[in-house]
Parts: structure tokens; sequence; C-alpha cells
């Protein structure tokens, strides 16, 4: 019997913010800020993802990733943005979804703690988009309350610490009714370091071996292992769907839909396709819950 351990996962990004002239806080643009907010508020937060910007912006060119297979596709018809009305996309990294939503002829806002992933969003020149570099933990306090037609977080609030946070700032903001999109890497099966791939020979049957859940945990994600030196760390952080939900509801949300998703990809060849392609259609990756402002 083998097991193989998962160390590495998606992951994404946390945004920071600054004062402008005036004293007022505002969001920066992508061209002003160069990874760091203000004095006053401090620099790059753990969670951010300005050290990979690159390497991510570059991925998601890719053909056949799962953000383009998988994730923005269910996220946009769980959100289902409608013509004319706004929405937000929290830690938006390069845009690719803002762009989805701004498709369907509504307007996005997208902000990231990434200057560099805001700068490669800004290129994209993405009509009815508009893009900062901002605190996906303290955004509520830039824009009127209830006016927000819905959000979206995708494959980021696992990589941000204070998620409650998140929460908290989107009740505020979003309209009542509107739709908060939330999509993570599996809270169960898809854990760094506590769940894994494994074989069973007698049985000729590939499984997933789940070894701790209800723990809180950080976790240091290597994002570029093969560069030594210069691989750089992003941090990943583990909470039960338990506590998603408790917080949710604390935030002012009635969770109206969980989806669990699988990964499209397909093993064509070798001894264990197709036991692999069984345990692909059996075991979700990623997990979407749907949550609904309520009038609270």
């Amino acid at each position: 019997m083998t097991l193989q351990f998962d160390d590495q996962q998606d992951a994404s990004k946390r945004p920071g913010r600054r004062p402008n002239s005036s004293g007022r806080p505002r969001f920066s643009t992508g061209a002003g800020a160069r990874g760091q907010v203000g004095p006053r508020f401090g620099t790059q937060t753990k969670g951010s993802w300005e050290p990979v910007a690159k390497w991510y912006g570059k991925h998601l060119k890719e053909e056949d990733t799962f953000q383009s297979e998988v994730i923005f596709p269910g996220a946009l018809r769980l959100l289902y943005p409608v013509k004319g009305k706004s929405y937000i996309d929290i830690a938006c990294g390069e845009g690719s979804f803002a762009r989805a939503v701004a498709n369907t002829g509504a307007s996005v806002l997208g902000f990231d703690i990434s200057s560099t992933l805001i700068k490669q969003a800004e290129a994209k020149k993405i009509k009815g988009a508009t893009f900062r570099v901002a605190n996906a933990t303290d955004f509520a306090r830039y824009y009127d309350p209830k006016s927000f037609d819905g959000a979206a977080c995708n494959l980021a609030i696992q990589n941000i610490d204070d998620f409650a946070a998140v929460f908290h700032d989107a009740g505020k903001v979003l309209k009542p009714g509107a739709a908060f999109v939330i999509v993570l890497n599996h809270p169960m099966f898809r854990i760094p370091r506590q769940t894994g791939w494994g074989w069973d020979e007698k049985r000729g049957l590939q499984y997933r071996r789940t070894d701790a859940y209800l723990t809180p945990n950080e976790i240091p994600i290597v994002a570029n292992p093969g560069e030594g030196a210069k691989s750089k760390v992003t941090y990943s952080y583990h909470r039960s769907l338990e506590t998603y939900m408790k917080e949710l509801a604390k935030a002012g949300f009635m969770v109206d839909a969980i989806e669990e998703w699988i990964s499209h990809r397909n093993s064509d060849s070798g001894p264990r396709a197709k036991a692999e392609n069984r345990s692909r259609t059996e075991i979700p990756m990623f997990m979407a819950i749907r949550a609904i402002k309520t009038k609270i």
C-alpha cells in the first residue's frame, strides 16, 4: 500500500491599502503600489502572492487549468451576474474571473494585495472592470453599505488568515438578497500535508486519505520548489466546513448552495488509469459555497 501526501495546492492572494493625500483612505491603483502599502498600514501581508505573481499570471495563460475548466465557469454560474448590476471580485488575481463577469454586461470591481497581479489585470483593458490594490480583510469602509449586487472569492479564502473579516466586510457592502460565492480547495479532501492519494495494491484502488480535519492549521507552501534558494513561500490556512458556516452566519449570510467539484483531468494510459479516473469522479477537489445576504 502506497501513499503520496499533498504538499502543494492551488492558492490565492490577500489585498492591502493606503491613504490618499487628503488623509481619507482609498484604494490605491495598481500602477502606484510596489508590493507595499503606506507606512500607516504596514507592508505586504503574510499571505500575499506578490512573490509568485509573475508565475501565477503565466500559469493562468496556460490551457486546461483548473481555473479555466472548473473554477471560473462554476463560480460564474453560481454568481449569475446580471447585465447593468455591480459586483466585487475579492482577491481577484490577474483578472480572469473579473473578465468573465464583465463579459455578461455587468460591472465589476476586482482587488488584490499583489500590485503585480493588479497590473496584469489592468493590462487586459477589460470593459466594465476596474482594478485596485486593496485588502480583502478591510475594504468595506471605502464603499456605501449595501451597494453591490454580488461578490465572489475564488481560491483565495484558504490563503487569508483573518477570513472572518472578509465575510463581515462582504456582508456590509452587499445588498440584501445578493449572492456571495466562495470557492476553495475542498476543506476535507485537499489539506496540504494532511491528505494525499494512496494506492491499495490488493484491491487495485486509488483512494484519498485524510489524517486531520477539525484542527485549524497554518501551512507554508513552497510555490516553486525546483528553484532552490529562490523558492517562494505562500501560506494555506485550513479550517473545517463548520467554521466557515458559523462565520458566514455571523456576517449576516444564509447558505443556500454547496457544491463539490471534481477534477476535469483524465488518465488515458498506464496500468492505474481506470482506478485514477474512478477516484477523480468520486472524490471532489474543490468546494463552492453560495451564501445569500439576509435583510438583517
